[in-house]
């Protein structure tokens, strides 16, 4: 979705959570409706059909649009991208970041074929912990091909998200990603980092993001704290 079309969605899934129709269960017409936002009814039908597909409304022939407040009552959705911080501040929790360490290092057999590059490669590791409340709760690793970096990184900020990176310094972004969801248990080293017994279960992502045009654009794994974020999945009939 265009940069324009993501800020109109923001702003009618927040009017639908907290603004002018976070009491209504039915939006008004589409004519109406973009009058109010002042945008255009095009504009308007691409964030309604975004929204939708994510489960906060639904459109039905002579009926209209119906709010549905069970979906948008959920803190935290596993199935819609949203950034660590905000992440951590949807469950209210009030986050932070323990420390970034980056390298630019030769890949692995399995990041190269995440990322469908040869193993060896010079890709850039960035490291993060992210804090709930001052405890650990995310362990991030995420790995761009180094290649991808069209501008030199001196200036970069790994304090901010993954994706600013990467729209600033590779010009791209995440279009969807596909993402293993288990179990792991901590080892040493995550168990130090977690401040927690050998052996604790975390919840673990392997997660490979595409551009739009279906290229590997990076590869990520994250390890969750017990009870730090709450995940959701809401799955649809198709």
């Amino acid at each position: 979705m265009p940069q324009e079309n993501r800020s109109v969605r923001a702003r009618l899934l927040a009017a639908l959570q907290e603004g002018v129709f976070a009491g209504v269960e039915r939006l008004p017409a589409e004519s109406e409706l973009a009058a109010q936002l002042g945008i255009s009814r095009t504009q308007l039908r691409d964030s309604l059909a975004s929204l939708e597909r994510e489960g906060f409304i639904t459109r039905r022939q002579g009926i209209g649009t119906t709010v549905n407040r069970h979906v948008l009552s959920v803190k935290n959705r596993m199935d819609i991208e949203v950034e660590f911080l905000d992440m951590v501040r949807q469950c209210g929790k009030t986050p932070g970041v323990a420390f970034v360490r980056t390298e630019v290092t030769a890949c692995d057999a399995h990041t190269a074929e995440c990322l469908k590059i040869e193993q060896g490669e010079m890709i850039l590791k960035a490291c993060r912990l992210v804090t709930a409340d001052g405890a650990p709760a995310i362990y991030c690793e995420d790995h761009v091909p180094y290649g991808q970096i069209k501008h030199p990184i001196s200036g970069a900020d790994f304090n901010r998200p993954i994706f600013d990176f990467l729209r600033k310094f590779c010009e791209t972004e995440p279009y969807m990603d596909l993402t293993d969801v288990h179990a792991a248990a901590a080892d040493a080293d995550l168990a130090a980092l977690f401040e927690v017994e050998p052996g604790t279960p975390l919840l673990y992502f392997d997660e490979v993001d595409y551009d739009i045009e279906g290229r590997p654009i990076l590869y990520s794994v994250q390890y969750y704290a017990e009870g730090a974020v709450r995940h959701t999945v809401m799955r649809k009939k198709l």
